[in-house]
């Protein structure tokens, strides 16, 4: 399993760039929310820097620590949503001459195609998960960083749909998959509120500052 956090921008980007089936959508909706996390970090971090701002600390402290665990996460599914493909492009190719191969190939790609849903839709959770800190982030955060608070979330949300459009596109190879795509379009609806959320907040202080 390639490990993307041990790349530089420009290899990483690179590898997305080309003709190859890994990294794909997946491993960059991971990479945009370890970037979300990763700001959100910066504006509590830019919080707890002011003592003005201290009755924000605790939960500045709070969003922080949950960020920091969510970016290493992030990095971490990046990885793993391309091993979960390579698996898939694997299994494509076994050999289905005969019906015990095309049994094996079939039973085969039916866990990959699982593994391959599994962990965007696990990338999703996540990244609505630290979605749902952002409005006290933008509402209690430093307001010279507003605007770092907003594309974190829009980074987030990036994540989340991005994530959920690699969980649908393989749900078809899934068998029993209702509770997955039933959890996906919640996850989207509640992405899509959050960010909205957060964005209106981060106006407001903008606009009064």
């Amino acid at each position: 399993m390639t490990d993307f956090s041990g790349l530089s921008l420009e290899e990483f980007l690179s590898r997305l760039a080309s003709q190859a089936p890994t990294p794909g959508g997946g491993t960059a909706a991971a990479a945009a929310g370890a970037m979300g996390a990763a700001l959100a970090e910066m504006v509590a971090a830019l919080t707890l820097a002011r003592e003005k701002f201290a009755d924000s600390h605790g939960a500045m402290r709070s969003i922080a620590e949950a960020a920091a665990a969510a970016r290493r996460e992030f990095l971490t599914l990046a990885s793993e949503d391309a091993a979960a493909y390579d698996e898939v492009v694997a299994a494509r190719r076994l050999p289905k001459d005969t019906e015990p191969l095309k049994a094996e190939r079939a039973a085969r790609l039916q866990t990959a195609n699982r593994r391959a849903t599994e962990v965007p839709l696990a990338t999703a959770r996540l990244a609505v998960g630290l979605l749902a800190r952002l409005p006290e982030l933008s509402e209690k955060g430093n307001p010279n960083a507003a605007s770092d608070a907003g594309s974190a979330a829009l980074l987030l949300e990036a994540a989340a749909r991005g994530a959920l459009l690699n969980v649908r596109i393989n749900l078809a190879g899934v068998a029993n998959a209702a509770a997955m795509a039933s959890e996906a379009a919640s996850i989207e609806r509640e992405a899509k509120q959050l960010c909205f959320a957060v964005l209106a907040s981060v106006g407001e202080r903008i606009s009064s500052s």
